[in-house]
């Protein structure tokens, strides 16, 4: 069996090599005459709108904290990771994968809440009326007959789970299993792409296809679900290790309780989440696990 893809982290992982000259962990963020807390996200869902998307849970912080909190776009996964590397940003909105990545180059960092349904996430493989698909509880065999796309690139439940799940039940990479996969960039462009037949399946965050199915932005009977993958752990807030040494001893643990407690619903829908729930490294142990198998050519 070959080890899982792939490729899918290549755009990532070259992104991040090639931003330029890295900061020492704590150099961006100790200078406390710009005491600013500067938090990212990464765009994946309606990447044009990602400042407004955020601009609530940037004035509850402030508010919740008491200090300047200002939300900073990035334009891909891989830039969302820079900079939380590089000190631009001290909190970030990062999906299973961007967070090890970033956790990884950025010692004492850590990830300190998740949505509570990000402990129980997974993807969903869709597909268009036209192939004659229907859910199945097992992986579909004739998957690799269809075009097929997946998210970004560095996403967990756009890509790099999908990919690992179609090395276990087929012993291929997706590279070596689809002639030539797509990559929309966002899960509700998966969506809209396998719905309008540019492809004819894909693969995308059960969250975000369940919402556009309860919005009526996608047709759950010309869009079809055609198989769920087992659970993972998935979205987090990871802090950046210097926070501390801007803020105050014991910074990180005030702004994990304010998030755990948050009920701004206009926070919340932000995100996605109906709430926040603890976490730890650990946590995204079996990610991290799945990251170290991946075999980049």
């Amino acid at each position: 069996m070959r080890h899982a893809s792939l490729v899918c982290l290549t755009a990532c992982s070259v992104a991040i090599s090639s931003c330029g000259e890295k900061k020492d962990a704590t150099e961006a963020t100790e200078s406390k005459e710009q005491a600013v807390l500067r938090f990212s996200a990464i765009p994946d869902q309606d990447t044009t709108a990602q400042a407004e998307r955020y601009a609530p849970a940037a004035k509850w912080l402030s508010e919740t904290l008491g200090i300047e909190v200002e939300f900073i776009a990035s334009s891909d996964y891989g830039a969302s990771v820079d900079k939380f590397v590089t000190g631009d940003i001290q909190l970030a909105w990062f999906g299973g994968v961007s967070g090890v990545q970033a956790r990884n180059e950025v010692p004492g960092s850590s990830a300190i809440v998740a949505g509570a349904k990000d402990l129980q996430f997974k993807s969903y493989f869709i597909a268009h009326e036209s192939t004659g698909l229907s859910k199945s509880d097992t992986f579909p065999a004739t998957l690799n007959k269809l075009t097929f796309t997946f998210g970004s690139s560095g996403s967990t439940s756009g890509c790099i789970m999908p990919s690992h799940f179609i090395v276990k039940n087929t012993g291929l990479g997706p590279l070596e299993y689809f002639k030539n996969p797509g990559f929309s960039g966002a899960h509700d462009k998966t969506a809209y792409q396998v719905q309008d037949g540019t492809y004819q399946a894909g693969a995308l965050s059960f969250s975000t296809y369940e919402r556009l199915v309860k919005e009526g932005k996608i047709d759950a009977n010309k869009c079809r679900v055609i198989w769920e993958t087992p659970t993972y752990a998935d979205y987090n807030f990871t802090a950046h290790a210097g926070l501390d040494k801007v803020f105050g001893d014991g910074f990180t643990d005030k702004l994990q309780e304010a998030l755990l407690n948050c009920k701004d619903p206009a926070v919340l829908k932000a995100f996605d989440r109906n709430q926040f729930v603890k976490v730890d490294n650990a946590t995204f142990q079996g990610i991290a696990d799945v990251m170290k198998k991946v075999k980049l050519k």
